[in-house]
């Protein structure tokens, strides 16, 4: 028999709100720079202390590096780091000014013939990555690489000389594409949701979305994702449903899906939430510590989703 008077038995995880839950995995498994953009987005709190945890990653050539971008080991800067680097800024409101014009020349510096950036310079050989990240000695120009650069520079009115020929790489590798897989997509949204020429955005972004839809690379039906096929060369499983193109609502993406589509794969985000209060990376798993570190990093990523589309998660 209990205790009379004794205090009620704490609620198990699953019952603790979303954002509960995920808290308490960030303070358990997060770097610094997720602890901090975690308390940002979610606790009031301060965007200085993520500037300074992402300090760390900066090297003199005004690149990143340092494994910003888990699946990239070792100190050098690479193109990826420096496009994770940029995000974050963006994400907190500091993406302007001088320390945007420095990482404008490091993007000069390591562009390709075309203006564009490579996914990987070959100076990351002889550190660790991910064995689906090639390293080659003479990279080409990357979608994936340079869209979400083009894209968020746009976004927060940024000119620089290095943006002209980068602008024009992205349109004609969005307006060339006949076949495609979700990553690149993704970057191309992210370019297209902030260039300048909108009109020419929207029609770009339909002829996408029918693309999209065509080849069936947003699983529409989260109960049966057997019938969609995987991607070459992504894991078993490695899924991508409306919510990981159309992030926010505002996005272009978000008219590709009808509202009953895009409400399943939202009630799908929310219950991949796991036991431990964080989200599961879908990816290849290479190395223990490198599914650690992105697992914090997606989870703040599905909350942000979450509460951008009115879910509630606390």
């Amino acid at each position: 028999m209990a205790e009379t008077g004794a205090s009620p038995l704490p609620p198990t995880p699953s019952a603790q709100p979303p954002l509960s839950r995920a808290e308490q995995f960030i303070w358990l498994t997060a770097r610094v720079l997720e602890q901090r953009r975690f308390a940002y987005h979610f606790l009031d709190g301060n965007a200085d202390a993520v500037e300074t945890a992402l300090a760390a990653y900066r090297n003199t050539d005004e690149g990143y590096g340092h494994a910003l971008e888990p699946d990239l080991r070792g100190p050098v800067s690479q193109p990826l780091h420096t496009g994770h680097a940029l995000r974050v800024l963006d994400s907190i409101g500091r993406c302007g000014g001088q320390r945007v014009e420095r990482v404008c020349r490091y993007l000069t510096s390591v562009s390709t013939s075309d203006g564009a950036l490579p996914a990987v310079r070959p100076s990351q050989r002889g550190y660790p990555a991910a064995p689906f990240v090639p390293i080659v000695d003479d990279p080409p120009s990357d979608l994936l690489a340079t869209g979400p650069v083009v894209g968020l520079l746009h976004r927060n009115a940024v000119w620089h000389a290095w943006l002209f020929r980068a602008t024009d790489f992205c349109w004609q590798a969005v307006e060339s594409l006949e076949k495609s897989h979700p990553y690149e997509v993704q970057a191309a949204v992210a370019f297209l949701d902030s260039v300048p020429d909108r009109p020419r955005a929207r029609v770009a972004a339909d002829r996408l979305g029918r693309l999209v839809r065509e080849h069936r690379l947003a699983v529409l039906d989260p109960g049966r994702p057997e019938e969609y096929p995987v991607s070459a060369g992504y894991a078993p499983g490695e899924h991508h449903f409306p919510y990981d193109f159309a992030r926010t609502p505002e996005s272009l993406a978000r008219a590709w899906f009808t509202d009953e589509e895009m409400a399943r794969s939202l009630d799908h985000l929310t219950s991949e939430q796991q036991e431990d209060g964080g989200w599961p990376i879908r990816w290849r798993q290479w190395a223990p510590g490198t599914a650690l570190e992105s697992r914090p990093i997606v989870t703040i990523g599905a909350l942000r989703t979450l509460r951008a589309y009115g879910r509630p998660i606390d």
